[in-house]
């Protein structure tokens, strides 16, 4: 089996994708031309970064660090806000259409109302999803944590914005939750019809001979390959507890990550750190990674390989993976 012939498109609510690989929130900024560019380079999907009421400067510098197992990060969510972000999401649209590469805006809020407005206010742009930022530690409800923190203030925001917009919603789930599987099922039943799982994992660097945390934040989100394992359980629960499409996302850098991450549930998969690992080839390099592990173990589609890890295993697991003793 010839790894070009090899069809990678995908459908989430009704939107097709040429490919599963999409730009997570956040990377690449908004920049219509940045969001090109990654449509260019092999993005199956974009996603801007989120925007919320009104314009936020972010954190100071620094704000990012390789800490040699991953990335930690602090920017603040930075944005225009809400206004100013139609129109770049519109510029964007109009350049991602020619391309057949659909278009994610991100939001979020500090209240449950705000996000509804917000959701009403970027629907203007008709981008063709958008994705409900509930989980960055940046935004909090009353009691200082993320909406993603319970399944009540979930479905909340769930209920709220897809009271305000006919754009399908794909809620962004946090991974430091003592279980995920309520709140992405409270989600669901509140009319979310996609998830995106999962954020940032909260954490700190310490520069040790001051004694003094990196991040002016102090705090921030880790991401890259540490991100990963906690990345696919997250799916995993969720793809057990719903049936909705699932954006898995989370320290994916190779095709094998990506092959792993669509056998834990999910239907697309986010790509973040990968771009400052392997540099704005990542798409492609990935893409290509994905059809050949597809055609080196005898996979012809998508399908065939979303789930797996569902299934009761049986031994030997693999070429590479012996049985444990």
């Amino acid at each position: 089996m010839s790894a070009h012939k090899l069809d990678l498109s995908i459908e989430i609510a009704g939107v097709r994708f040429p490919n599963p690989l999409i730009l997570a929130s956040g990377i690449w900024g908004t920049s219509p031309d940045l969001l090109v560019r990654a449509a260019r380079s092999g993005a199956g999907g974009v996603t801007a970064k989120s925007c919320g009421p009104e314009p936020r400067p972010g954190h100071p510098n620094p704000t990012l660090l390789d800490w040699g197992h991953g990335l930690i990060n602090a920017l603040g969510l930075p944005n225009p806000g809400a206004k100013a972000e139609v129109g770049i999401l519109q510029e964007a649209k109009a350049q991602l259409q020619p391309l057949g590469v659909p278009l994610i805006a991100s939001i979020f809020a500090d209240r449950v109302e705000h996000f509804a407005r917000v959701a009403e206010i970027v629907s203007r742009a008709e981008p063709d999803l958008m994705e409900v930022n509930i989980s960055c530690p940046n935004v909090a409800d009353e009691f200082g944590l993320p909406f993603a923190a319970s399944a009540e203030n979930a479905a909340a925001v769930t209920q709220a914005v897809k009271g305000a917009t006919d754009i399908p919603i794909s809620l962004k789930l946090a991974p430091n939750v003592p279980d995920i599987s309520p709140i992405a099922q409270a989600v669901v039943e509140a009319g979310a019809e996609a998830i995106t799982a999962v954020n940032t994992m909260p954490g700190m660097v310490i520069d040790a001979p001051s004694g003094q945390p990196v991040l002016a934040n102090r705090t921030g989100g880790i991401s890259g390959p540490a991100l990963k394992p906690i990345a696919l359980r997250c799916v995993y629960e969720i793809a057990h507890s719903v049936d909705v499409p699932i954006i898995g996302t989370g320290g994916v850098l190779t095709g094998t990550d990506a092959a792993e991450m669509l056998m834990a549930g999910a239907t697309a998969i986010g790509i973040g750190s990968a771009l400052y690992y392997r540099g704005e080839c990542a798409f492609s390099l990935i893409g290509q990674e994905l059809m050949e592990f597809m055609s080196t173990y005898g996979y012809n589609c998508l399908a065939e390989l979303r789930g797996l890890a569902h299934r009761e295993p049986s031994y030997p697991l693999g070429p590479s993976t012996p049985p444990i003793p």
